[in-house]
């Protein structure tokens, strides 16, 4: 029983994934999720109580995801934003969601998310302050550049991207890159 409970969460949590990344927690809904994950609505209430609640399961799921997938390397931060912005472009629903949570849950921090914020930041604080990244920037402000900066094609506009022509994943990764060293340089 314990292992179909468990199945059932993962698939509630995946459909809502997919539900929010198109819709966004006002527009979801809980019927579209339940038939995804083959379930029922009874579920998602059982489960997460509420519509919001599963949203912010997968909202941590995500921060899980991107914290762990995407490592923070002072040494290398050009690589960290480049690394980052590749997980965006395998996974296009991550900057989706995290509009839509900065539009609809903003308020709803994640315990994880801004303790792995406070870490990295007093990283690049401590690399600022051992001359191995630039001062320019201080780190309250660079960890978040550097974090908008891969999400760039995420959230550039169609036109914006029309203009600019970077299809290639290799070429926009080589582009965030760049411009990421010319911050921290």
């Amino acid at each position: 029983m314990e292992r179909d409970a468990e199945a059932t969460r993962r698939r509630l949590v995946a459909a809502g994934r997919a539900e929010f990344a198109a819709h966004g927690l006002n527009g979801a809904r809980v019927d579209r999720i339940a038939a995804a994950a083959r379930s029922n609505k009874a579920q998602i209430y059982h489960y997460f109580g509420n519509k919001a609640g599963l949203f912010d399961a997968v909202w941590d799921e995500l921060v899980e995801q991107i914290v762990v997938g995407v490592p923070l390397d002072v040494d290398d931060l050009p690589g960290f934003a480049a690394d980052l912005s590749d997980l965006y472009a395998q996974f296009p629903d991550i900057p989706r969601i995290v509009t839509w949570q900065r539009l609809e849950r903003g308020e709803a921090l994640n315990d994880l998310g801004v303790a792995e914020v406070r870490e990295r930041t007093a990283a690049i604080a401590q690399a600022q302050a051992g001359g191995r990244v630039s001062t320019r920037f201080e780190p309250e402000i660079l960890f978040p550049l550097l974090a908008h900066l891969a999400m760039l094609w995420a959230a550039a506009n169609p036109e914006v991207l029309t203009v600019v022509d970077l299809d290639d994943r290799a070429r926009r990764r080589d582009a965030v890159r760049r411009i990421a060293a010319a911050l921290v340089e």
